[in-house]
């Protein structure tokens, strides 16, 4: 069993800056990729950043350029650094963990970006 938890959501106003963290714990294993997702209010879940194990990386063009992903492999810990944070940056943000077949997601942390 694997478990995610993230961290870090919260409001902030457009330009702002957030740091998203997300800790797994339970049966990890090292090769792995772990990333992050999000879904606004009535839109479907889409890939915001994702990060393998050996340091490949895949952003979402939407983001590249303002977010930034990062692992500490020792932690089980992947983070997601946000600046120039934007209205349609809106939404949940989930942890995500792949391990060949294997796919689990976290319960989502909030971002909302308002003034």
């Amino acid at each position: 069993q694997v478990r995610l938890v993230e961290s870090g959501g919260g409001l902030v106003q457009p330009g702002g800056s957030l740091t998203l963290s997300c800790t797994a714990s339970g049966s990890i294993f090292s090769r792995n990729r772990m990333g992050w997702y999000r879904q606004a209010p009535g839109k479907q879940r889409e890939l915001v950043a994702v990060m393998t194990s050996g340091g490949n990386t895949n952003y979402a063009d939407s983001v590249k350029g303002r977010f930034t992903i990062s692992r500490d492999n020792a932690k089980n810990m992947v983070f997601l650094q946000l600046n120039g944070l934007k209205r349609e940056d809106t939404a949940v943000y989930l942890c995500n963990y792949v391990l060949g077949s294997l796919e689990v997601w976290g319960q989502g942390t909030l971002v909302t970006v308002s003034s």
